[in-house]
């Protein structure tokens, strides 16, 4: 079996290896033609629909960053076309950063593809304006473009995401085009035990769509993808409604019952999922309920970027134990500090291996034991978990959620 590791493939070591279980998403096939997909939800809106929008002059159009698998390309021309249609004369597409890094000229080209024309910017969290309060305290601030259009429109893909229950829907405006002060805020209910992938109802994203509802954002096109990058449906229309269903669409396919063993291997998925230490650390949130207490966690990500995050790399550097850093999570919040935390919290319930392209010295900061390669990685974890030790792989962590079966 090979796994996905940054733009090409890993191979998994099966000599001696008779007792591994493979947990697959039972997956749909993409849709025959994903432009006729996408028509077909614009067509069958959950609310409202694009008609609704004539007479409006400007629309914002929220995208996703490099660091999501979204087919903004694929996405864009039937939007565009039918806002057009109905008259809608200025469209900007803003690529939904959140708190992550700028993308390069490439990278904006790369996404847009056919739609590179479109006049395009990137979110700046520090041109935002004030627009109110969500009931759990989070202010409610967007990027001035965004609050300054006639129609706010999210798009995205439905997958599962480890505090926010699902990506998608309203998220594309918080994080996506929102402050830090917002982001930080809403993000620092991730400590509720609620908060955690395939809910609905965690504080994080139910905050999130309050903000949405203030911001007005109206109306979203969302697609759900296979592990092939296909898009299996697409939903449209209000941001919650048809959130829900394309959610529904994630758990039929990548919900599985798992029986927990002593050793499980969750690769993050190859580019752009593992394009960094604070992308992948999601594939081991969704594959933690698949492993014993004590057991070992191996991590499959090339991690090219290195760490992602200047606050993470900083949390990890400054903890003197796996301990410090929860304890410091404890007491204060800050937006990339919370995943050195969950590593470390991690750490202190099971043994972590990470198979990357870090130095050996930069995952050991981060709470693992690196390993060279996965043959290494799964004789470190057999060392520690008997030769006969379940072994549990999980080749499509970043999609597939374990839950205890």
């Amino acid at each position: 079996m090979d796994l996905g590791y940054g733009a090409g493939r890993i191979r998994l070591p099966v000599d001696g290896c008779e007792g591994f279980e493979v947990v697959l998403p039972e997956e749909r096939p993409g849709a025959p033609d994903e432009t006729a997909e996408i028509e077909r939800a614009l067509d069958e809106p959950f609310g409202p629909t694009i008609r609704d929008f004539a007479g409006l002059k400007a629309a914002a159009i929220m995208v996703s960053d490099i660091t999501r698998p979204a087919p903004t390309s694929k996405i864009l021309p039937p939007l565009v076309r039918r806002l057009e249609e109905v008259g809608v004369s200025e469209i900007l597409v803003v690529f939904g950063l959140g708190t992550h890094r700028r993308m390069t000229a490439q990278e904006m080209a790369l996404l847009l593809e056919g739609s590179a024309s479109l006049p395009s910017i990137q979110h700046d969290k520090d041109r935002c304006v004030h627009l109110g309060e969500t009931s759990r305290g989070t202010p409610v601030e967007i990027l001035e473009e965004v609050a300054a259009s006639d129609i706010k429109i999210g798009t995205g893909n439905i997958e599962y995401h480890y505090y926010a229950g699902y990506s998608g829907g309203a998220k594309a405006l918080l994080p996506g085009v929102s402050s830090e002060r917002s982001i930080n805020k809403n993000h620092a209910m991730m400590s509720d035990p609620r908060a955690k992938s395939g809910r609905l109802d965690g504080p994080v994203r139910l905050d999130m769509e309050e903000a949405a509802k203030i911001a007005g954002l109206d109306f979203t096109l969302n697609v759900v993808l296979n592990s092939n990058k296909e898009i299996v449906r697409a939903v449209a229309g209000d941001f919650v409604k048809a959130h829900r269903a394309g959610a529904r669409v994630v758990d039929e396919m990548y919900q599985r019952a798992v029986k927990p063993a002593e050793i499980v291997v969750a690769c993050a998925g190859g580019r752009p999922k593992d394009i960094n230490l604070f992308q992948a650390q999601k594939a081991m949130e969704n594959a933690r309920e698949a492993v014993l207490p004590g057991g070992s966690l191996i991590l499959v990500a090339e991690c090219a970027e290195g760490l992602g995050h200047p606050v993470f790399e900083r949390w990890a550097m400054e903890a003197k134990c796996a301990e410090d850093c929860v304890e410091r999570f404890g007491r204060e919040y800050e937006f990339g500090g919370h995943k050195a935390a969950l590593i470390a919290r991690d750490s202190l319930e099971m043994d972590l291996i990470l198979v990357s392209s870090l130095a050996p010295a930069l995952a050991e900061m981060c709470f693992f034991r690196p390993a060279k390669s996965l043959a290494e990685a799964l004789a470190m974890a057999r060392e520690r978990q008997g030769r006969d030790a379940r072994t549990i792989v999980m080749p499509f962590g970043d999609l597939t959620l374990a839950k205890r079966g």
